[in-house]
Formats: structure tokens, C-alpha cells, sequence
């Protein structure tokens, strides 16, 4: 993800730079002094310091998502690594952006960075976060531990991620729930027999638990594939080969949001000693997900 740094560079060469994908947008890895600039054409450009460069990126061209609709391509940004050469051909496009944005009001943003108002009352922001952690409190590589830089850009509300905590054959914690946008599930046609998406509309969650057997901090327990037609999902802390039972303290949730909404997180205190009656009621609410991979233990 290099960007030209002279006017020299060749028309090919600047619009190989311009890249697409889905998601709340992956910018890049372990930025630093970051900004976030909005202009009157609806395009962002993201300034941040990474690997001792500095860097700018220019996003346009999606907001909010589209429903889960099979065969069918989520909406994405188009991001231009060199600033604005590649759309433009302008050299240091960046310094005559003439951004405005006012003040972010909208609702409360996990991990955020940098959040604005558009003029037309859309919302952009950046968030960061360790996506890529390795389960089970295993000991992240470099690589691994990486704070993602993402870019997103929508209007009203924020995708809901609604998470219930119980018990797995009385001992072991237990969380479902479900994920949806603008009350329609977020679910994907195709994983990996990993659990990783295969299509722009698949999303994991990542979840985490603190104070357990893998240390006295937050510790990556685990990722898991949404279902449809819900966005349903459930997972028990059980023993994983080597690994013991991940109860904790506390857990707390975070997915990557549907096309270029916002990522969102849950939080939550552990379910506690093991309540009969809790768990049936527990039991009832999971029992009308209807998802056959979740089922009452």
C-alpha cells in the first residue's frame, strides 16, 4: 500500500493505487496521528503516520449497506492510496481538499479515533482495533496485534449487537445473540470450514474475556460466524484441546460493520454462579432464534 511520492509516476502505476473492498473499510495497520478530513464532493481523506510515513488516503463512493442478498456485492468504498493522483492525476491532491466537517453528535462509537458531521448530516468515522488476535489468550506474533484503521460512513443508527449471557451445562459461560442493521440480520452465504466469510455480506464476531485462566487482562477467547436469517450466533467458553475453559470476569464483543457502517461492540458482566430458573429463561429466549446451530445444553 504504497503511495507515489513524485509527479513523475505513471498514469498505470497511480491507478493501481485506487483499491475496493466491503466492510467498515480496513485503511491500515498501527496508524498513528490521524485525521479525518470531509469535503463537499462526499469524499473523505484519511492522513495518518504508519512505518515513519506519512500517508494519505482518499476514500469515496458508499454509505450505510445493503440487506444480505445472495450473488448479489456489498456496497464498498473506492480508497486511492496516492492521496487523490490516482482519481484526479493531481499531484498532492491531499492539500487543497478543503474539508469541512463539523462536529461529531451521533451516537456513541466503540473504538473510535476520529468521527465528523457531514454537510449533508451523514456520519464518517475511524475506529481502531486488534481484529486478528489468536484465540484462546495464545500469545499474538506482530503481525497478530496489529490495531486495524477503519473507515466507515453512514446515516441513523448504528448496527445493533444484542448478546445474552448464560450457562452451558451448568458450569460453562455461555453467550447468544444476534447482529443486525436497520432491524435485518447480518449473515453471509459462504465461510471458510475455518468460519471465515466467503462473500462481502459474511461477519465474525470477536470475542473477548477478562480476568479468566488465560490472564488478568482482556484476552481474545475466541470468532464466530453469524447465521442467517437473524444474524444469530451462540458460544460456549468450553476446554479447547490445551487450552482451559475461558470464564472470566467480564466479555465483550466487537464486529466489523455491515458494508461501511461503523464497527460496534457489546460489553458485559459474566453470568456468575449457575441460576436454574436464569438459565431456563435464558433457554426460552434462545430456543426463538430459531437457528439450528444453537441449541439449549
Amino acid at each position: 500500500m504504497k503511495r507515489p511520492m513524485t509527479v513523475l509516476v505513471s498514469a498505470a502505476l497511480a491507478l493501481s493505487a485506487t483499491a475496493t473492498a466491503a466492510a467498515s473499510q480496513l485503511v491500515d495497520r498501527n496508524a498513528s496521528q490521524v485525521s479525518l478530513q470531509v469535503n463537499a464532493k462526499d469524499e473523505a481523506m484519511v492522513t495518518y503516520t504508519a512505518g515513519g510515513k506519512v500517508k494519505h488516503v482518499l476514500a469515496w463512493g458508499a454509505v450505510n449497506a445493503l440487506p444480505p442478498v445472495r450473488g448479489r456485492k456489498q456496497v464498498s468504498f473506492k480508497l486511492d492510496y496516492s492521496g487523490g493522483f490516482g482519481k484526479y492525476h493531481r499531484p498532492a491532491y491531499w492539500t487543497a481538499f478543503n474539508g469541512a466537517c463539523a462536529p461529531y453528535d451521533g451516537p456513541a462509537l466503540a473504538w473510535s479515533v476520529a468521527a465528523c458531521k457531514a454537510a449533508d448530516g451523514s456520519y464518517w468515522a475511524l475506529q481502531s482495533w486488534q481484529r486478528a488476535l489468536p484465540d484462546y489468550g495464545v500469545a499474538a506474533t506482530a503481525a497478530q496485534s496489529g490495531w486495524e484503521l477503519r473507515l466507515s460512513h453512514w446515516t441513523g443508527g448504528l448496527p445493533t449487537l444484542d448478546i445474552t449471557t448464560d450457562w452451558s451445562y451448568r458450569k460453562y459461560d455461555q453467550i447468544f445473540g444476534t447482529y443486525s442493521y436497520g432491524g435485518v440480520g447480518v449473515y453471509g452465504f459462504s465461510s471458510s470450514s475455518a468460519g471465515n466469510p466467503l462473500d462481502s455480506f459474511g461477519r465474525n464476531i470477536y470475542f473477548d474475556t477478562f480476568n479468566s485462566a488465560y490472564g488478568h487482562t482482556w484476552e481474545r477467547e475466541n470468532s464466530f460466524l453469524t447465521h442467517g436469517p437473524k444474524g444469530s450466533f451462540c458460544y460456549g467458553l468450553f476446554p479447547h484441546g490445551s487450552h482451559p475453559a475461558g470464564n472470566g470476569l467480564k466479555y465483550r464483543a466487537t464486529a466489523e460493520g455491515p458494508g461501511v457502517a461503523p464497527d460496534v461492540m457489546w460489553h458485559g458482566d459474566a453470568p456468575g454462579l449457575f441460576d436454574a430458573a436464569a438459565d431456563q429463561e435464558a433457554n426460552t429466549t434462545l430456543k426463538e432464534l430459531g437457528d439450528p446451530h444453537c441449541r439449549p445444553n
